[in-house]
């Protein structure tokens, strides 16, 4: 099982003084991006305030369907004043399977970390699984 919850805050750069049509253009390349993905789960990408934002979460039985790491890693290449979080929970990650992961993006980086306040899975979200 793979579940994922994740957001974006689309920033060209760190600096609060982003080129508004270098945004767009950054915008666009993502809106292309995200059509080509073809999720059947929540892939948004919008603008709010004057501000692009990406939220995204699914379910699926197995891992990257759709590439979701692919599109933070995308984002960060082509924007990386951006930054975001991804809990993702996969129970095909060895090493891994009973923890809830987050995916840190910031100034062009990609970070994972063990997330504490939900790990481990069993007994903290579910109880274990007993005959």
């Amino acid at each position: 099982m793979y579940e994922y919850h994740g957001w974006i805050t689309v920033r060209e750069t760190a600096v609060d003084d982003d080129d508004a049509d270098r945004l767009r253009q950054i915008v666009d390349e993502l809106r292309l991006r995200i059509t080509q993905m073809a999720s059947p789960y929540l892939l948004d990408l919008r603008w709010m305030n004057g501000e692009p934002f990406i939220h995204l979460g699914g379910f699926s039985n197995h891992s990257l369907s759709p590439d979701v790491v692919g599109l933070f890693e995308y984002v960060a290449g082509i924007a990386p004043g951006s930054y975001g979080l991804l809990h993702v929970r996969d129970d095909e990650d060895p090493g891994h399977e009973n923890e809830v992961r987050v995916l840190r993006l910031v100034r062009g980086g990609l970070t994972q970390h063990t997330e504490a306040l939900l790990s481990p899975c069993i007994p903290t979200l579910e109880d274990p699984f007993t005959d």
